[in-house]
């Protein structure tokens, strides 16, 4: 698990990351809502990050690689594909309303879902009997509270006996906050840590 909430598998060699909804704050600003123009570039500074960091052969995408419908993001998001040698895929999501052509026209390769021997990865959680399910959707949180009243909001991973859903990667994104049960792990984003909380 990785502060910027992705998920690096080692046997896989692969990093896995959801919701990352490229093109929200253009799509926001669109519709008369001030949003910094910067809001676009840290996505992309954290994806370069994180594949330097760990040096994958693979990144897939658990859903919600974009928000809505093509806009100015798609062609920056182009330039970002032609820049890497890795190979990029994309399990789709409720918001991946683009054209599966478009992403494969571009070599990635785009998916319902993916099996890995038991573990299946997804972007809306999915609860099956001999399966270990990564997935997104959620953009999992959860509220910390102290003695003297403080409170903090954390995004984090969330662990069940069923699986484990990844915090959305984007920043320009909402949260749920979860209330975990007994059994469940958790583990908060904490800046530049994750950490498990009791």
């Amino acid at each position: 698990m990785h502060r910027s909430g992705a998920c690096y598998w080692v046997e896989q060699d692969v990093i896995l990351l959801a919701d990352v909804h490229l093109g929200k704050s253009a799509h926001f600003r669109k519709h008369g809502m001030a949003v910094p123009i910067q809001a676009d570039d840290k996505e992309y500074d954290k994806l370069n990050a994180i594949i330097e960091e760990f040096k994958p052969s693979r990144l897939w995408f658990l859903g919600d690689l974009f928000h809505s419908y093509k806009n100015a993001e798609w062609h920056f998001f182009e330039q970002w594909i032609n820049s890497q040698t890795i190979e990029i895929s994309l399990v789709m999501g409720n918001h991946d309303v683009i054209s599966r052509d478009s992403f494969e026209n571009l070599g990635m390769k785009t998916y319902d879902s993916l099996q890995m021997g038991k573990v299946l990865l997804t972007h809306h959680p999915e609860e099956i009997d001999g399966n270990y399910n990564i997935a997104g959707h959620i953009h999992p949180s959860v509220k910390l509270q102290g003695k003297g009243r403080q409170r903090l909001k954390l995004s984090c991973f969330f662990c069940t006996d069923y699986g484990m859903i990844l915090p959305a990667f984007g920043d320009f994104t909402g949260t749920y906050t979860i209330k975990p049960k007994k059994g469940n792990r958790v583990f908060a984003i904490a800046g530049d840590e994750v950490i498990e909380l009791n």
